[in-house]
C-alpha cells in the first residue's frame, strides 16, 4: 500500500468514528449522551457496531502510522490505534445506570478491566505525540499541538471523574468525554490531511515538510 493510501486512513478514521457515536447516542433508547461513556453504546442494542467502529477505525490509525516518519511518531500514534482496538475486543462494563437496571458504578469483570486498561494508553501516547509534532507545520500547527496536547487529557479526566459518579460532573460526564474524543481525532484527521496533501504516491518515508513549509 502507497504512503497516500496510508495516510488517507488516517484522513477517514476519526470523522468514521465521531459520526458513528455520534449518530448512534443520539438515537439509542435510554441512552443518554451527556452522562453516559461512548463505550457503554457497547453494551445496548447492536453494541456489536461500537465494538467494530472502536476496532476498525483503530487499524486504520495503526496503519497510518506506518506512515509516518521517525520512530517515535510511529509508535506514538501506533500505540494510539492499537489501544482503540483492544478497547473494542473487550466490552467495558455498564456505567452511570446504562444498559436500564444496572447500578450507577459496576464491579469490574475482567473484560470491564482490560477495556479499561487497553484505554489508559490513548491518555498517555497522544499528548506526546503532540509534542513531538508540534514543530513541524509552522506556529499555527505549533499552537494547536500545544493546545491538543493540554485539553485532551484535562477533558478525559474530568469525564472519568463524572463517570467515578462525582456529584459536580455526573450529569456532563459524557460530553467533556466527547469533547475530549473529538479534540484528539481533529488532531490525528488535521495531521494526516496536511501530511497527505505532500506525500507522492508510491513513495515511502517521505520527510516531513520542515517547520514552516507550507504543504503544497
Amino acid at each position: 500500500m502507497n504512503t497516500r493510501a496510508l495516510l488517507g486512513c488516517g484522513v477517514v478514521a476519526g470523522p468514521v468514528f465521531v459520526a458513528s457515536f455520534l449518530l448512534r447516542g443520539a438515537f439509542l433508547a435510554d441512552y443518554d449522551p451527556l452522562r453516559h461513556p461512548v463505550s457503554s453504546l457497547a453494551l445496548g442494542p447492536a453494541g456489536w457496531v461500537q465494538s467494530a467502529t472502536f476496532i476498525g477505525c483503530g487499524l486504520l490509525v495503526v496503519a497510518f502510522a506506518v506512515a509516518l516518519r521517525g520512530l517515535w511518531g510511529r509508535l506514538l500514534i501506533g500505540v494510539w490505534g492499537l489501544s482503540l482496538v483492544g478497547a473494542g475486543v473487550f466490552v467495558t462494563d455498564p456505567v452511570g445506570g446504562y444498559p436500564p437496571g444496572t447500578p450507577p458504578l459496576s464491579d469490574y469483570t475482567t473484560s470491564g478491566l482490560l477495556h479499561d486498561l487497553f484505554a489508559i494508553p490513548t491518555l498517555l501516547a497522544l499528548p506526546p505525540a503532540c509534542l513531538l509534532l508540534a514543530r513541524r507545520f509552522g506556529p499555527a500547527w505549533t499552537v494547536y499541538s500545544l493546545v491538543t496536547a493540554v485539553a485532551f487529557p484535562a477533558l478525559w479526566i474530568l469525564a472519568g471523574l463524572g463517570f467515578e459518579q462525582n456529584p459536580s460532573l455526573v450529569e456532563v460526564a459524557g460530553l467533556f468525554q466527547r469533547a475530549a474524543i473529538i479534540t484528539a481525532w481533529a488532531w490525528i484527521t488535521a495531521l494526516a490531511v496536511v501530511l497527505r496533501r505532500g506525500a507522492p504516491a508510491g513513495i515511502r518515508d517521505q520527510p516531513l515538510p520542515p517547520p514552516g513549509a507550507r504543504a503544497r
